[in-house]
């Protein structure tokens, strides 16, 4: 009689957790993933104790072994994609972010990773493609005419 209450308390702590982490309070979210994991060992709950880990403790490598131990249980699950580029964001790698971030689309996606994609943006291609991105012509250019309104 004892397990099944273990297992809801452990299941509203991970939905507490995510609503925390919703509205940035990692700290919280870290916290309550802490609790939920010690009552019931979920590993497709690992991605998200994996943002938390890297966002507040600056675990970045323990946050993607995380991530990487959710998604070998589930690798069709587009919230782990999402939650290992949030890692790499944080820890600075923003082209292996996007890469698994669209990786995460490919397998199907969800609201939440196209909004993050999209709010990354995407890079325009540079006026000039045969000089390199960094060359002047292609970055002063290119902001000149997007500040004037003449570059999509």
């Amino acid at each position: 009689m004892a397990q099944p209450d273990l297992t809801t308390d452990a299941e509203k702590l991970f939905e507490q957790a995510l609503e925390a982490l919703d509205e940035e309070d990692s700290l919280t979210a870290l916290a309550l993933l802490e609790r939920a994991l010690k009552l019931r060992d979920a590993v497709h709950w690992y991605s998200w104790m994996g943002v938390c880990v890297a966002r507040e403790r600056g675990q970045h490598r323990r946050g993607m072994e995380l991530c990487h131990e959710a998604l070998a249980a589930e690798p069709d699950e587009p919230a782990h994609y999402l939650n290992l580029g949030r890692v790499h964001l944080i820890a600075g790698d923003k082209p292996e972010a996007l890469r698994v971030m669209r990786e995460g689309m490919a397998k199907g996606g969800n609201p939440q990773l196209a909004q993050t994609l999209e709010r990354l943006g995407m890079r325009r291609r540079p006026l000039f493609p045969g000089l390199s991105r960094n060359n002047p012509l292609n970055r002063y250019l290119g902001l000149l005419l997007s500040r004037l309104g003449l570059r999509r």
